[in-house]
């Protein structure tokens, strides 16, 4: 019976260490997106607005509120970054926040 304990204490914390780091990847995807949002929004706190898109997840599970919220600030600001290219740089930078996260050994 220890074992079969054992088994599911080690199961329940490789489950929590695997959402820590997947959340922890969104986060980093987020703040790199905040901040080439920034650059072309020509905001002056970059940081701040980055923080910004961090919260914008929190509002709903996945990635649509974050594409709406950018989306809604391309838009009301008149820049014009395709809703195509606005996903494919989220793709780009979850890939890229998996490498700084969690890096190849």
């Amino acid at each position: 019976m220890t074992t079969l304990k054992e088994r599911e204490e080690a199961f329940e914390r490789k489950f929590a260490h695997d959402e820590e780091t997947k959340f922890k990847i969104i986060s980093r995807r987020n703040k790199l997106l905040g901040l080439w949002a920034a650059a072309l929004l020509n905001k002056a706190d970059a940081d701040a607005y980055a923080k910004e898109v961090i919260l914008a997840e929190f509002e709903e599970a996945g990635d649509e509120d974050v594409f709406r919220k950018l989306r809604g600030d391309f838009d009301a600001a008149g820049v014009s970054v395709s809703d195509e290219e606005l996903r494919t740089r989220m793709v780009d930078l979850l890939r890229d926040a998996t490498l700084q996260i969690n890096p190849p050994v």
